[in-house]
């Protein structure tokens, strides 16, 4: 009869145990899962800065009559572009974070191109309007290279929860995926930046 109660015992300490090892495990999963969703959101934060701020950037440039209007128009497309490209935290995947990425690429190119026409006009490359946009604008992007570098690291801590025993048997059983994020093309370690 001891032997019964004790037995009973052991059983429901391993089931309790279980129970509060699946609780713990799901619960850490689910955390990491929103911390990638947040840093994902950051991303598109510091990408929506860079979009809201290029206007602001041509209004400038316009002042200066006889500034070549083709640059003016292409990064006035690459703006558009960017702006149709938008990926919620739901439907975070390398294919959509890549199709992203090569459109704010496209309008970080044209900011250059802009930028690079501007060292033909000293007047317009003097003026204090267009000295602050530069430092708000490398400040934008700074920010792009460190969301950008917040949300690898995030899904990396997340792919590595999910992958690794015996969290992986607690994933697999609640359907927690290992997630792409943000996978390079060949040349993307060379990725456009703004230059200044």
């Amino acid at each position: 009869m001891n032997n019964k109660r004790y037995g009973g015992y052991i059983i429901g300490g391993i089931v309790i145990l279980l129970l509060i090892f699946f609780t713990v495990t799901y619960n850490g999963l689910v955390k990491k899962e929103e911390l990638v969703k947040l840093q994902w959101n950051e991303v598109q934060n510091a990408y929506q800065r860079r979009i809201d701020f290029i206007p602001n950037v041509v209004n400038v440039v316009k002042g200066q009559a006889d500034f070549e209007q083709t640059t003016l128009q292409q990064l006035t497309e690459a703006r558009a572009k960017a702006t149709t490209v938008n990926v919620s935290g739901k439907e975070i995947s390398a294919e959509a974070y890549n199709q992203q990425s090569a459109a704010q690429d496209g309008l970080a190119s044209a900011t250059n191109r802009l930028l690079i026409t501007v060292e033909k006009y000293p007047k317009l490359k003097g003026a204090a309007a267009f000295k602050g946009l530069q430092t708000q604008l490398e400040g934008t992007e700074r920010r792009i290279k460190i969301a950008r570098k917040d949300f690898n690291v995030a899904i990396a801590d997340y792919n590595s929860s999910v992958r690794s025993f015996p969290t992986k048997v607690v994933a697999g059983i609640f359907g927690f995926k290992s997630s792409d994020g943000f996978q390079s093309d060949a040349g993307a370690d060379k990725s456009v930046e703004i230059k200044f």
